[in-house]
């Protein structure tokens, strides 16, 4: 049977434990497999080669600029973005395989996620189905160039998938306070560099009241109206974390302006 015309687009850091997992999970059916390594110290890069993936090494700096060029390796209009962690269910395969023979008029497509925190499913508190744009035409789509939490420019309509991407989205909670730890460092760095720009809408937007405002109001989203409370134990830490994201990142942003002052 003929391979899937698709490029799969592989973003990886020191992935050894994962990487095959995720290479396996979609090699002999999409007929282009890439790898973009973060200038990775472990064996990585080996076991994605002897995999016969397609290998391009770059430092990642700003991540929607990466991902970027990142697509721009892909051979074939269609891909499917991934990360190491992530792997496409054979259900999700089957119905990428049928609505890519459809010629869809769609230019992207988001896919339902399957979360979890080692090996639990989290299923409340907004973690699933936690849709992604995940599929897209490489001639209609890119991210914004910023260093975190770009967001999608796609030029036509986006559908919805229904079938699941499997996300083993944290090793374990010191995983989780690692990841927590990096994003909350750029988002503070984003907002500092807003401030040089326009100082008026930081100002506005990243102050001590908005910060706590956002800290409880994301607590009570997860924790209540998104029902984080049925996933137990793990649905109150992942509330919890989830609005320490927002303090932690104004404390670093205060910290980077008192930098600037002295």
């Amino acid at each position: 049977m003929a391979k899937t015309k698709l490029s799969i687009v592989i973003l990886a850091k020191n992935e050894e434990t994962r990487i095959k997992d995720c290479l396996s999970s979609v090699t002999g059916w999409a007929d282009e497999v890439i790898v973009i390594d973060d200038e990775s110290t472990d064996r990585t890069v080996a076991i994605a080669t002897e995999l016969g993936a397609k290998i391009f090494i770059k430092k990642m700096d700003v991540e929607g600029a990466h991902r970027n060029w990142a697509y721009a390796k892909a051979t074939n209009e269609w891909i499917l973005s991934l990360d190491a962690d992530e792997r496409p269910t054979d259900e999700l395969k089957e119905e990428i395989n049928a609505f890519l023979l459809t010629n869809p008029t769609q230019s992207a497509f988001t896919i339902p996620r399957r979360n979890f925190i080692g090996n639990y499913w989290l299923r409340w508190g907004g973690q699933y189905p936690s849709a992604q744009l995940k599929l897209f035409k490489k001639s209609k789509f890119k991210w914004e160039e910023v260093e975190v939490h770009p967001r999608p420019v796609l030029d036509g309509e986006c559908g919805h998938l229904k079938k699941d991407l499997i996300h083993y989205t944290y090793r374990d909670w010191a995983d989780f306070l690692k990841k927590l730890n990096n994003q909350t460092t750029l988002e503070a760095t984003k907002w500092y560099k807003l401030s040089l720009e326009n100082p008026k809408k930081a100002r506005y937007k990243m102050n001590t009241f908005h910060a706590l405002w956002r800290t409880m109001d994301r607590f009570i989203r997860t924790y209540f109206a998104k029902k984080g409370h049925r996933d137990g134990f793990n649905g109150f830490m992942i509330a919890y974390f989830a609005s320490l994201y927002q303090i932690v990142s104004y404390a670093k942003y205060r910290e980077l302006k008192n930098k600037d002052k002295n």
